[in-house]
């Protein structure tokens, strides 16, 4: 079962930039994976409620829901995200390499 999940995830995951990111942060779902977590991994902690080991991520600052400061970076960046839904939030990851994609 925990692999299904996993492969599930990997296949939801997809590279997007901030822009079209910008519905879910207004709805108030878009959730901020810091860019040295597994997002994968991060997504899973998720689907298995696990308030314990999130609630720490969060403590760290490097898991909550996307803020307003973020947002505004990210906009102003165009930045590529890695994204994957694990409903209702959607879990974003900036991009290491490059700020925005190639259009």
């Amino acid at each position: 079962m925990s692999d299904l999940l996993n492969d599930k995830l990997n296949l939801e995951t997809a590279r997007i930039n901030w822009q079209e990111l910008q519905p879910h942060f207004a709805r108030g779902a878009a959730v901020y994976v810091s860019p040295d977590l597994d997002l994968i991994q991060t997504a899973r902690l998720m689907a298995d409620d696990d308030t314990a080991t999130l609630g720490k991520l969060m403590q760290q600052g490097k898991f909550g829901v996307v803020s307003e400061a973020q947002a505004r970076q990210f906009f102003a960046d165009n930045q590529a995200m890695w994204a994957v839904v694990v409903a209702p939030w959607v879990l974003v990851q900036p991009c290491e390499a490059d700020n925005g994609l190639a259009q």
